[in-house]
């Protein structure tokens, strides 16, 4: 079992930036972060392997977004910059065996975080 803890978001204004963290139990794991918007799927932000020596990013947060983790604190952290108003959701860590960007291949998930961007 793999606990995660993901750090506070909150609310930043248009072209802003902001930083998630996310703790785990382990460093063992690729770890991802996807998003949801209401009324909207689950989409996929970005993960990295987890040596760190391999990212891969969404379309819509390419160039805006660096994912990127420090496994001596067990942490994955995601960077965001240029914020944009359709950013806003609840966004969630999840852990993966697997290097992936499918959500249905992530075993652990932690609770979630509000980010809202203001125009």
């Amino acid at each position: 079992q793999v606990q995660l803890v993901e750090s506070e978001g909150g609310v930043v204004q248009a072209g802003g930036s902001l930083r998630l963290s996310c703790t785990a139990s382990t460093s063992t794991y690729a770890m991802g972060w996807f998003r949801q918007a209401p009324g909207k799927e689950r989409e996929f932000v970005a993960v990295v392997e987890w040596t760190g020596s391999s990212t891969s990013y969404g379309d819509s947060v390419k160039g805006r977004f660096t994912i990127s983790r420090d496994n001596a604190k067990n942490t994955v952290y995601l960077q965001m910059n240029t914020l944009k108003p359709e950013d806003t959701a609840v966004y969630y860590c999840a852990a993966s065996t697997i290097f992936t960007e499918m959500s249905r291949l992530y075993n652990y998930w932690g609770q979630g975080t509000q980010v809202t961007v203001s125009s």
